[in-house]
Protein backbone atom coordinates (compact mmCIF):
# COMPACT_ATOMS: atom_id res chain seq x y z
CA UNK A 1 0.00 0.00 0.00
CA UNK A 2 1.38 3.43 -0.94
CA UNK A 3 1.55 6.21 1.63
CA UNK A 4 -1.17 8.14 -0.18
CA UNK A 5 -3.55 5.18 0.14
CA UNK A 6 -3.06 4.83 3.91
CA UNK A 7 -6.35 5.25 5.76
CA UNK A 8 -5.83 7.00 9.10
CA UNK A 9 -8.36 7.39 11.90
CA UNK A 10 -7.52 10.13 14.41
CA UNK A 11 -8.68 9.69 18.00
CA UNK A 12 -8.19 12.33 20.70
CA UNK A 13 -8.57 12.56 24.45
CA UNK A 14 -10.71 15.25 26.06
CA UNK A 15 -7.73 17.53 26.66
CA UNK A 16 -8.00 20.77 24.63
CA UNK A 17 -4.53 20.32 23.11
CA UNK A 18 -5.48 16.82 21.93
CA UNK A 19 -8.73 18.06 20.40
CA UNK A 20 -6.90 20.87 18.61
CA UNK A 21 -4.27 18.42 17.33
CA UNK A 22 -6.96 16.14 15.93
CA UNK A 23 -8.54 19.04 14.02
CA UNK A 24 -5.20 20.15 12.59
CA UNK A 25 -4.12 16.65 11.55
CA UNK A 26 -7.51 15.86 10.03
CA UNK A 27 -7.22 19.01 7.92
CA UNK A 28 -3.78 17.92 6.74
CA UNK A 29 -4.34 14.19 6.15
CA UNK A 30 -8.08 13.57 6.22
CA UNK A 31 -9.60 11.04 8.60
CA UNK A 32 -11.16 7.62 8.04
CA UNK A 33 -13.65 5.81 10.22
CA UNK A 34 -12.01 3.62 12.88
CA UNK A 35 -13.86 0.61 11.48
CA UNK A 36 -12.11 0.85 8.10
CA UNK A 37 -8.79 2.52 8.98
CA UNK A 38 -5.40 0.91 8.38
CA UNK A 39 -3.95 2.69 11.42
CA UNK A 40 -5.30 4.68 14.37
CA UNK A 41 -3.39 7.76 15.52
CA UNK A 42 -4.13 8.33 19.22
CA UNK A 43 -3.63 11.88 20.53
CA UNK A 44 -3.30 12.16 24.30
CA UNK A 45 -1.27 10.56 27.06
CA UNK A 46 -0.54 6.99 28.11
CA UNK A 47 -3.98 6.63 29.68
CA UNK A 48 -5.64 7.51 26.40
CA UNK A 49 -3.38 5.06 24.56
CA UNK A 50 -4.71 2.31 26.85
CA UNK A 51 -8.29 3.46 26.21
CA UNK A 52 -7.67 3.34 22.45
CA UNK A 53 -6.17 -0.15 22.62
CA UNK A 54 -9.12 -1.39 24.71
CA UNK A 55 -11.59 0.13 22.26
CA UNK A 56 -9.71 -1.62 19.45
CA UNK A 57 -9.72 -5.12 20.97
CA UNK A 58 -12.01 -6.51 18.30
CA UNK A 59 -10.46 -4.85 15.23
CA UNK A 60 -6.84 -4.90 16.51
CA UNK A 61 -5.80 -2.12 14.13
CA UNK A 62 -2.23 -0.85 14.78
CA UNK A 63 -2.14 2.25 16.99
CA UNK A 64 0.40 5.06 16.67
CA UNK A 65 0.31 7.43 19.64
CA UNK A 66 1.39 11.07 19.66
CA UNK A 67 1.83 12.79 22.98
CA UNK A 68 -0.78 15.43 23.77
CA UNK A 69 -1.07 14.46 27.44
CA UNK A 70 0.92 14.53 30.67
CA UNK A 71 2.66 11.15 30.49
CA UNK A 72 3.95 9.88 27.17
CA UNK A 73 6.00 6.74 27.69
CA UNK A 74 3.82 4.85 25.21
CA UNK A 75 3.59 7.81 22.83
CA UNK A 76 5.66 9.29 20.03
CA UNK A 77 6.52 12.97 19.81
CA UNK A 78 3.83 15.25 18.42
CA UNK A 79 4.97 16.52 15.03
CA UNK A 80 2.46 17.41 12.34
CA UNK A 81 4.73 17.20 9.31
CA UNK A 82 5.80 13.93 7.72
CA UNK A 83 3.23 11.73 9.43
CA UNK A 84 2.77 9.42 6.44
CA UNK A 85 6.52 8.79 6.25
CA UNK A 86 6.67 8.11 10.01
CA UNK A 87 3.85 5.61 9.80
CA UNK A 88 5.45 3.86 6.82
CA UNK A 89 8.75 3.33 8.66
CA UNK A 90 7.41 2.78 12.20
CA UNK A 91 8.48 -0.22 14.22
CA UNK A 92 5.91 -2.58 15.74
CA UNK A 93 5.49 -3.71 19.35
CA UNK A 94 3.05 -6.59 19.82
CA UNK A 95 1.52 -6.97 23.27
CA UNK A 96 -0.79 -9.53 24.85
CA UNK A 97 -3.29 -8.55 27.57
CA UNK A 98 -4.05 -10.30 30.83
CA UNK A 99 -7.36 -12.01 31.50
CA UNK A 100 -8.81 -11.29 34.96
CA UNK A 101 -11.59 -13.47 36.34
CA UNK A 102 -12.82 -12.12 39.68
CA UNK A 103 -15.30 -13.86 41.96
CA UNK A 104 -17.17 -11.92 44.63
CA UNK A 105 -18.31 -13.28 47.99
CA UNK A 106 -21.58 -14.49 46.42
CA UNK A 107 -19.69 -16.65 43.92
CA UNK A 108 -20.48 -14.42 40.94
CA UNK A 109 -17.68 -13.91 38.43
CA UNK A 110 -16.78 -10.85 36.38
CA UNK A 111 -14.03 -10.78 33.77
CA UNK A 112 -11.88 -8.09 32.22
CA UNK A 113 -8.74 -7.61 30.15
CA UNK A 114 -5.68 -5.66 31.25
CA UNK A 115 -3.00 -4.30 28.97
CA UNK A 116 -0.91 -2.91 31.85
CA UNK A 117 -1.74 -4.85 35.01
CA UNK A 118 -4.28 -6.60 37.19
CA UNK A 119 -4.08 -5.15 40.70
CA UNK A 120 -5.71 -6.05 44.00
CA UNK A 121 -6.09 -3.27 46.57
CA UNK A 122 -7.42 -3.02 50.11
CA UNK A 123 -10.73 -1.13 50.34
CA UNK A 124 -10.49 0.03 53.96
CA UNK A 125 -7.90 1.03 56.55
CA UNK A 126 -7.34 -2.67 57.26
CA UNK A 127 -4.49 -4.30 55.35
CA UNK A 128 -5.39 -6.97 52.81
CA UNK A 129 -4.49 -10.59 53.43
CA UNK A 130 -3.89 -12.66 50.31
CA UNK A 131 -2.94 -16.25 49.57
CA UNK A 132 -1.01 -16.53 46.30
CA UNK A 133 -1.05 -19.64 44.12
CA UNK A 134 1.01 -20.02 40.95
CA UNK A 135 0.19 -22.86 38.56
CA UNK A 136 -1.84 -24.75 41.19
CA UNK A 137 0.91 -24.56 43.83
CA UNK A 138 0.55 -22.26 46.84
CA UNK A 139 3.62 -20.06 46.88
CA UNK A 140 2.65 -17.67 49.67
CA UNK A 141 0.22 -18.74 52.37
CA UNK A 142 -0.43 -15.22 53.60
CA UNK A 143 0.66 -11.82 52.31
CA UNK A 144 -0.37 -8.86 54.48
CA UNK A 145 -0.20 -5.79 52.27
CA UNK A 146 -1.95 -2.83 50.71
CA UNK A 147 -2.29 -4.96 47.60
CA UNK A 148 -0.57 -6.96 44.91
CA UNK A 149 -0.43 -6.92 41.11
CA UNK A 150 0.45 -8.94 38.03
CA UNK A 151 1.96 -6.70 35.36
CA UNK A 152 2.67 -7.31 31.70
CA UNK A 153 5.96 -6.31 30.10
CA UNK A 154 4.17 -3.36 28.49
CA UNK A 155 2.81 -2.32 31.88
CA UNK A 156 6.00 -2.97 33.85
CA UNK A 157 7.06 0.70 33.58
CA UNK A 158 3.73 1.99 34.92
CA UNK A 159 2.16 1.15 38.32
CA UNK A 160 4.48 -1.84 38.66
CA UNK A 161 7.58 0.36 38.53
CA UNK A 162 6.06 2.80 41.04
CA UNK A 163 5.63 -0.17 43.41
CA UNK A 164 9.34 -1.03 42.91
CA UNK A 165 8.64 -3.92 40.57
CA UNK A 166 11.06 -4.92 37.79
CA UNK A 167 11.10 -3.46 34.29
CA UNK A 168 10.55 -6.24 31.75
CA UNK A 169 11.63 -6.15 28.07
CA UNK A 170 8.80 -7.06 25.69
CA UNK A 171 10.60 -10.10 24.30
CA UNK A 172 11.32 -11.53 27.77
CA UNK A 173 7.97 -13.38 27.85
CA UNK A 174 7.64 -12.76 31.56
CA UNK A 175 5.14 -11.30 34.02
CA UNK A 176 5.88 -9.32 37.17
CA UNK A 177 4.20 -10.35 40.43
CA UNK A 178 4.67 -7.29 42.63
CA UNK A 179 3.42 -6.56 46.16
CA UNK A 180 2.14 -3.12 47.10
CA UNK A 181 3.45 -2.01 50.52
CA UNK A 182 4.03 -5.54 51.81
CA UNK A 183 3.85 -5.71 55.62
CA UNK A 184 4.33 -9.44 56.15
CA UNK A 185 6.54 -11.07 54.92
CA UNK A 186 8.27 -7.70 55.02
CA UNK A 187 11.22 -8.63 52.82
CA UNK A 188 9.21 -10.20 50.02
CA UNK A 189 9.76 -8.12 46.88
CA UNK A 190 7.71 -10.16 44.43
CA UNK A 191 8.64 -12.54 41.64
CA UNK A 192 9.24 -12.79 37.93
CA UNK A 193 7.00 -15.42 36.36
CA UNK A 194 6.91 -17.08 32.95
CA UNK A 195 4.25 -15.57 30.72
CA UNK A 196 2.38 -18.91 30.76
CA UNK A 197 1.81 -18.78 34.53
CA UNK A 198 -1.68 -18.72 36.04
CA UNK A 199 -1.79 -16.68 39.22
CA UNK A 200 -4.60 -17.06 41.75
CA UNK A 201 -5.25 -14.68 44.65
CA UNK A 202 -7.52 -15.85 47.47
CA UNK A 203 -8.66 -13.06 49.76
CA UNK A 204 -8.38 -14.06 53.42
CA UNK A 205 -10.71 -12.58 56.04
CA UNK A 206 -12.61 -10.84 53.24
CA UNK A 207 -15.49 -9.91 55.55
CA UNK A 208 -13.40 -7.48 57.59
CA UNK A 209 -10.59 -6.91 55.06
CA UNK A 210 -12.41 -6.22 51.75
CA UNK A 211 -10.35 -6.09 48.56
CA UNK A 212 -11.07 -4.74 45.08
CA UNK A 213 -9.57 -6.09 41.84
CA UNK A 214 -8.86 -3.93 38.80
CA UNK A 215 -7.92 -4.84 35.24
CA UNK A 216 -6.56 -1.50 33.98
CA UNK A 217 -9.69 0.66 34.59
CA UNK A 218 -12.27 -2.13 35.08
CA UNK A 219 -12.89 -2.67 38.80
CA UNK A 220 -14.67 -5.37 40.79
CA UNK A 221 -15.36 -4.66 44.48
CA UNK A 222 -15.24 -7.05 47.43
CA UNK A 223 -13.61 -9.93 45.60
CA UNK A 224 -13.03 -13.34 47.17
CA UNK A 225 -10.86 -14.91 44.48
CA UNK A 226 -9.05 -13.59 41.41
CA UNK A 227 -7.42 -15.60 38.62
CA UNK A 228 -4.96 -13.98 36.20
CA UNK A 229 -3.44 -15.38 33.01
CA UNK A 230 -2.06 -14.05 29.75
CA UNK A 231 -4.19 -14.13 26.60
CA UNK A 232 -1.74 -15.12 23.87
CA UNK A 233 -4.66 -15.41 21.44
CA UNK A 234 -5.09 -11.62 21.55
CA UNK A 235 -2.34 -9.56 19.91
CA UNK A 236 -2.41 -5.75 19.96
CA UNK A 237 0.04 -3.65 17.96
CA UNK A 238 1.59 -0.33 18.96
CA UNK A 239 3.68 1.64 16.46
CA UNK A 240 6.79 3.62 17.36
CA UNK A 241 9.00 5.96 15.37
CA UNK A 242 12.00 4.34 13.71
CA UNK A 243 14.95 4.42 16.12
CA UNK A 244 12.70 4.92 19.14
CA UNK A 245 11.31 1.42 19.58
CA UNK A 246 9.48 0.33 22.71
CA UNK A 247 12.40 -1.99 23.50
CA UNK A 248 14.81 0.97 23.41
CA UNK A 249 12.55 2.99 25.70
CA UNK A 250 12.39 0.13 28.21
CA UNK A 251 16.18 -0.21 28.15
CA UNK A 252 16.69 3.54 28.57
CA UNK A 253 14.24 3.62 31.48
CA UNK A 254 16.46 1.20 33.40
CA UNK A 255 19.33 3.69 33.24
CA UNK A 256 17.24 6.78 34.01
CA UNK A 257 18.42 8.78 37.01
Amino acid sequence: MSQSDLRIAFAASDRPEAQTARDRLTALYGSSDAETADVIVALGGDGFMLETLHANLQRRTPVFGMNRGSVGFLMNDYVEEGLLERLATAGRAVIHPLQMDAWNEAGEVQSGLAINEVSLLRQTRQSAKLRITVDDRVRLEELACDGCMVATAAGSTAYNLSAHGPIIPLDARALALTPISAFRPRRWRGALLPHTAKVVFDVLESDKRPVSATADSFEVRRVARVEVRERRDIALTMLFDAGRSFEERVLAEQFAS
